[in-house]
């Protein structure tokens, strides 16, 4: 296909867009308004569902399987980056030098990393109760591991991270969220529809399979940032190449 049909498909796919964002647009609610119908209806779902955290009950209730999509972009975006900086045939590991690090940002690393790990973990677990969930909690669980690089050096965060445990962790969690949308349809519902016990309203039991997602969620984006950071991490610390380099490399 030359670049002139590819120019010309573009604009005809974004004239067609545009027209269906500007009729949908005119259909909203005036700015400041006080009918909001979507957020009426968001809210009473969530309440019909025992789950306390609106939002929650929007990500992984009534839009789950958006939610899943989002969950295999990052899927992807960790295993194109996998191929990318897997370890060439002509790069070598260097041993990992002891990093002189700060007396003072030795304590703080070392004082914040069990904190923040038990923060991450909180934040999981009460996704459907309270404000967060799996995407935020998973960052700050990747976050604490990492405090481990800055109380330390490299070498205390490898002994840290179980690559190989991550990966398979990783592939679980994502394959998990498509499991319980496949439980759901052997049940009897529609894929990844609320399908367990509701429980009580604002008990960390309660939102049905809300719960189970968020945690999914949370172990997926934890191991796969973790793993991520780990082979760019890799690369600028232990990996060289021992080729000559010439005039004009960069």
């Amino acid at each position: 296909m030359t670049a002139r049909a590819r120019l010309v498909m573009f604009l005809v796919a974004a004239v067609v867009i545009a027209g269906f964002f500007t009729a949908a647009c005119t259909h909203l609610p005036s700015f400041g308004s006080a009918h909001h119908p979507y957020g009426d209806r968001a809210v009473a779902a969530a309440l019909a569902h025992r789950t306390a955290n609106v939002i929650s009950s929007v990500n992984f209730d009534i839009r789950a399987f958006d939610t899943l999509g989002e969950e295999s972009i990052l899927f992807g975006t960790v295993l194109g980056a996998t191929l990318l900086l897997r370890q060439a045939r002509d790069e070598r590991h260097r041993r990992a030098e002891a990093e002189r690090v700060m007396p003072t940002t030795r304590l703080f690393g070392s004082l914040l990393l069990p904190v923040t790990l038990v923060v991450g973990v909180y934040i999981v677990a009460h996704g459907q109760l309270s404000p967060g969930g799996g995407f935020q909690g998973g960052v700050v669980l990747a976050t604490a591991l990492h405090l481990a690089y800055v109380a330390a050096d490299y070498r205390a965060l490898k002994k840290l991270r179980p690559l190989t445990l991550l990966d398979v962790a990783d592939s679980l969690a994502a394959a998990s969220y498509t499991l319980v949308g496949l439980a759901s349809l052997i049940i009897g519902g529609a894929f990844l529809k609320n399908v367990l016990p509701l429980g009580s309203f604002n008990q960390i039991t309660s939102g049905g399979t809300v719960p189970v997602l968020n945690a999914a969620v949370g172990v997926e984006v934890a191991c796969g940032l973790i793993v991520l950071l780990a082979h760019f991490l890799d690369q600028a610390v232990e990996l060289t190449d021992p080729r000559p380099r010439k005039n004009g490399d960069d």
